[in-house]
């Protein structure tokens, strides 16, 4: 099965109710939703516990696939949403992914200070937007999905995930000044008590 697409594979799922082609798109993205669960709730058990209703919800929604957008597109968009719901209620803890900054890799062993503070400028920066701003910058910037897929899988137009982008990466970039100049003012000011 390995030779057929994820869309063969819905295909052949949807028409004949086989159990292995639906085993075939869980082992080839299980690990993945799995991953953008956990960089959703920061908690392995949750991330589990989400990947697992997740594919449920999935394998029940499959008969809608209408293949505008590839599978994984699809698939992701699902995941998505699932998680910004569970985010949402009023009974779950907002959450944020917390993987690394990929800036950090562009030092040197001697810049690594420097670099983890960058990345905690940027993750205090991160807290400051809306899960809403937080996922559509990590499906853009993180996990590389184009502005139609994102569009595809919002349900939006192209246009207004571009106003969205720009809008979160603004207030992001905001923060993140806001942060830095805030050290260097405590910089200068434990400077100067030295003196």
């Amino acid at each position: 099965m390995k030779h057929l697409s994820d869309e063969e594979l819905v295909r052949l799922y949807v028409s004949t109710q086989r159990n292995p082609y639906f085993e075939a798109l869980y082992t080839r993205y299980c690990d993945k939703v799995y991953r953008k669960c956990l960089s959703f709730t920061k908690n392995s058990e949750r991330a589990e516990d989400f990947t697992h209703d997740i594919f449920i919800r999935v394998v029940t929604k499959l008969s809608g696939f209408r293949e505008q957008a590839k599978f994984s597109t699809w698939l992701y968009s699902v995941t998505y949403n699932y998680c910004m719901d569970q985010l949402r209620s009023p009974r779950q803890k907002e959450v944020y992914s917390d993987e690394p900054y990929e800036g950090v890799g562009m030092y040197d062993d001697d810049d690594a200070e420097v670099a983890e503070m960058e990345a905690q400028r940027l993750n205090k920066a991160l807290d400051h937007l809306t899960s809403d701003e937080r996922g559509l910058l990590m499906m853009k910037y993180q996990d590389d999905i184009s502005i139609r897929d994102i569009a595809d899988a919002q349900q939006i137009t192209e246009s207004a995930v571009k106003m969205r982008l720009m809008r979160a990466k603004e207030k992001l970039r905001k923060r993140y000044l806001e942060a830095l100049i805030f050290w260097i003012l405590v910089g200068i000011k434990a400077l100067t008590s030295f003196k």
